[in-house]
Order: C-alpha cells, then structure tokens, then sequence
C-alpha cells in the first residue's frame, strides 16, 4: 500500500468501505460501474493498492476507504511478458506458484506467492505450450479427459514451468473461490 493511503487511514480511520463499485473482468482490467477504466494513473494507483482483506475479498483501498472488487472470476490475472514469464495484472511477477488447477471449461488457475490467479483467456499458447499429459502428448483427447473430471480429482496433466512442474488438478468455477480462500463478490453483511 502506498505511503499516502497509510497516512490517509490514520486521518480518517472510520471512513465507510464502498461496495458494488469497482470490479476486475477476466482479463484483469478495472471497471467503475460497468465502464472500462482505461487512464494509465488510475490503474497503476488501484494496482499498487490491490489488498485482500482476512475474509478474501479483495479491495482498492483509496484514501482512508476501501472499495471491495467485485470478480469476474479471480483477485488476480495473469499475462505472459515479453520474456515468457506470468505476470500479474498489477504488474508482479510470479515467481513460483504452489498449484495449479484447470476447470470444466480449461480456464487455468494458479495459487500463487501474490495470491489465486486466473490466467488471460488470451493466452492459450502459453498455456498449451506448458501442459502435458502424464503420459503420451498434449491432443484435444487429453484435454477433453483432464476437463470432464470431477470436481478435486487430479487432471491427469502437469504443467511444466522453468524450475518445476505442478501436478493440474479439476477444479470447477464454482468451487473455486472456497478451495482457494477468495470471495467473488463481497458484501457488507459479510464482513
């Protein structure tokens, strides 16, 4: 968190949190009721001031306010750099994940050293460059196995990252914000 929203909470600690405003798509990019944020400021300032709080919902803390995201799916998204690393859509890289889950419909998820992270739908290169089976190669039979899996059964794929390799476990979108301590969307009453 920045150094200004720190003195700025110790001004004003009792400010409202704000609800139902912000929200992260699928792509990681930020919305204000609906519209696409697309000022370089605004998104670099909500990126350095992206927390999670004790329950797992995640919030842009502005000031002495906090305004909880909505997700499309996951707190974080991942983009692949111009070197073949995972880069977060606030700009972190990510060093070495922990898991690595796949849900009914292929979308990739990974729990990471920043938190669960959902990687871009735009990088499905990277995505089937990285995956193998556990045995033969990577063919639309095999995936079509890995994805009709039950809910926490393992995949039967791996994916293959520069120091390791991560056992892929069936994870369905539903169960994912349970299984991975994050909530979709944050209300007040639950807090």
């Amino acid at each position: 968190m920045d150094d200004r929203m720190k003195r700025a909470l110790a001004r004003w600690p009792d400010v409202p949190a704000l609800y139902g405003w912000l929200s992260l798509d699928r792509r990681g990019r930020w919305c204000i009721q609906g519209e696409l944020i697309t000022r370089p400021q605004i998104i670099d300032t909500i990126g350095r001031n992206y927390l999670a709080d004790e329950r797992g919902a995640w919030y842009f803390q502005n000031g002495p306010q906090r305004g909880y995201v909505t997700l499309a799916y996951a707190p974080l998204v991942l983009r692949v750099a111009d070197d073949g690393t995972l880069h977060t859509h606030t700009d972190r890289p990510v060093r070495q994940p922990t898991a690595a889950f796949i849900d009914e419909n292929g979308a990739l998820l990974l729990r990471t050293e920043h938190g669960p992270a959902l990687l871009d739908e735009h990088e499905a290169d990277w995505l089937l460059a990285h995956l193998a089976p556990e045995h033969g190669t990577l063919d639309e039979a095999a995936l079509e196995d890995a994805l009709t899996r039950p809910d926490g059964a393992p995949s039967g794929l791996t994916l293959r990252l520069d120091d390791s390799a991560l056992p892929v476990e069936r994870l369905d979108r539903a169960a994912a914000p349970a299984r991975l301590g994050f909530v979709r969307d944050p209300r007040p009453e639950d807090a």
